[in-house]
């Protein structure tokens, strides 16, 4: 087996073979909370415009997702996993758009297969990739909106190889050093708590805290949907 780490949209441009597209702040960490919570269907899109589209057609669907971390005009729930705890979901259909984790979906054209990554079920992901047998798995690395490296996405994806590889990685050094880094400093900072609560932080490096996977089909142009998979 082949594991390759990549990085960003030209990264998941350039995914094969069984593919994980990983965002840690906070879209798939927030996708497995909600699917936990009892979400009825969970519907990435990439445009803005898609999402407010099906919003139109389907007034009672629900929309969750961000642009630069903010909650977007007319959503319901921003990408925080923090603000949507204890929101009955149960039956509901959301759509969920971000800066980077739903985009790098939507430009993985080459993959075979597609999961959406994150810490919180890292492991659940590395025992899913085994046991179906790819011989090419695609780690992306979304990183901040797609455009530069971010510390929390490279660090889920160098754990996951580090499983795949029987070499794991020491987490609790890894957390601590993750800690000190600006993308996670953001999280602990008084004037970011509408936007970045802390409590998104803890949730979202909660390392192995599920054990399914959330495997995307593509249902139309731009518009994808999340099955949960436990393994």
């Amino acid at each position: 087996m082949k594991v390759e780490l990549l990085q960003m949209i030209d990264g998941a441009k350039q995914a094969k073979g069984l593919t994980v597209i990983i965002d840690v702040f906070r879209a798939f960490s927030l996708e497995c909370y909600l699917m936990a919570a009892g979400a009825g269907r969970l519907l990435p899109v990439g445009a803005t415009e898609t999402a407010y589209a099906l919003k139109e057609k389907n007034p009672d669907y629900v929309l969750v997702g961000e642009r630069h971390g903010v909650i977007l005009p007319g959503f319901d729930f921003g990408n925080s996993p923090t603000q949507t705890e204890g929101v009955d979901f149960g039956g509901r259909t959301l759509v969920h758009t971000t800066s980077a984790g739903t985009q790098g979906i939507v430009n993985a054209s080459g993959a075979d297969e597609i999961l959406t990554g994150s810490l919180v079920n890292a492991r659940a992901i590395a025992r899913y990739i085994q046991k179906k047998g790819y011989e090419h798995v695609s780690l992306v690395c979304m990183g901040v909106e797609g455009k530069c490296e971010a510390p929390e996405d490279t660090l889920c994806g160098r754990y996951i190889k580090s499983i795949l590889e029987g070499q794991e990685l020491d987490m609790e050094a890894e957390l601590a050093w993750l800690r000190e880094q600006p993308e996670a400093v953001k999280f602990f900072q008084p004037e970011n708590q509408k936007v970045f609560p802390e409590g998104d932080y803890w949730r979202s490096t909660a390392v192995d805290r599920f054990d399914f996977v959330l495997k995307v089909e593509q249902l139309e142009d731009d518009v994808f949907e999340v099955h949960r998979i436990n393994v």
